[in-house]
């Protein structure tokens, strides 16, 4: 499930600046307006491998094959309907955008061929000395700019959407030097190198944007068993003393082979009602996981329940999640 957001103007290679001619890179603000792991989280990464694999600039899995930029994905897309402004990176002037484009998952049934205009509705911003920046899948008719207007550092230029090539609701954002790539976590730095070298991302959004090798996107309570479908329409069901059954859930991002997903759901006592360890086999973009217990013949104890979910990958500390229900 991995979107290939190509560009307005389409480039493939990814070069340092300084093979290029010179001229001042911008520094680039958090593009969103939302709160990393709160409600978006970094999906993919630009794709630093030179060659027919793919690596993100820590030398990890989140990305793919030609990928050219950064992709921030919001919950789900009751989060896109409710409206989330993409942000100017830097100050510059709006070169090309284009609007018009379906907001539709290339997946859907009826859904539209999008050859040629792979990016949907999007903006590229000029901010001088050769460098641009470009935001791709904004939401049909979202658009606040147009060519030629000069824009400052988080100005809302649109709307997230799911317009073009893209299977849920995301930011991406290309940054280019003289017609090319740059990877924004390392500008310098050869293709193929691991690490962050001389980000060109304020303080702020460096510190937004830290690296993770995998997050939980949603976590949450149902009254019966979950699909990855309810979880992206926000559609899973409330949780009452009735319902026949208490789910705990969460949807991974970032998943890689040799990782494992746990969640354990407690009673109000403290005690396990149900537990589950899933080990990942291979790369994935998301993995739903989820437990639960049918409601016992003399109903819900009341109280709060709660669950803890975790992504173990051996060598490194876990992340978790720990969220609850009063009931």
């Amino acid at each position: 499930m991995r979107s290939a957001s190509l560009a307005l103007l389409a480039t493939v290679a990814l070069c340092t600046p300084a093979a290029r001619g010179e001229g001042p890179p911008p520094k680039l603000a958090f593009p969103l307006a939302c709160q990393i792991g709160r409600d978006c989280e970094v999906q993919h990464y630009v794709d630093r491998d030179p060659g027919p694999g793919a690596r993100d600039y820590h030398c990890g899995t989140r990305t793919y094959q030609g990928h050219n930029g950064i992709d921030i994905r919001l919950l789900d897309m009751a989060e896109q309907r409710r409206g989330v402004d993409v942000l100017a990176a830097a100050a510059g002037r709006v070169a090309r955008l284009r609007d018009g484009v379906p907001d539709i998952s290339i997946r859907a049934p009826g859904a539209p061929n999008i050859a040629n205009i792979e990016c949907g509705n999007g903006v590229v911003i000029d901010h001088g000395g050769g460098w641009e920046t470009q935001y791709c899948h904004m939401a049909r008719g979202s658009l606040r700019v147009k060519v030629g207007d000069m824009v400052i550092a988080g100005q809302a230029l649109g709307k997230v959407g799911l317009s073009g090539d893209t299977e849920f609701p995301h930011l991406h954002i290309t940054v280019r030097h003289a017609g090319q790539v740059v990877d924004p976590f390392a500008p310098a730095a050869p293709p193929g190198s691991c690490g962050a070298k001389a980000p060109l991302w304020t303080a702020a959004a460096e510190h937004a944007l830290a690296y993770k090798a995998g997050a939980i996107l949603n976590a949450g309570f149902a009254p019966g068993p979950v699909s990855m479908g309810a979880v992206e329409e926000a559609a899973v069901g409330a949780v009452s003393p009735g319902s026949p059954a208490l789910v705990a859930y969460v949807r991974a991002i970032g998943v890689d082979g040799g990782d494992a997903i746990s969640l354990t759901l407690f009673g109000p006592d403290g005690g396990v009602l149900a537990q589950a360890r899933q080990p990942v086999a291979s790369y994935k973009d998301q993995q739903l996981v989820f437990v639960g217990r049918k409601r016992p013949p003399a109903g819900w104890a009341k109280g709060t329940y709660a669950a803890v979910a975790r992504i173990e990958r051996p060598g490194q500390p876990p992340v978790e999640r720990r969220f609850s229900l009063p009931l």
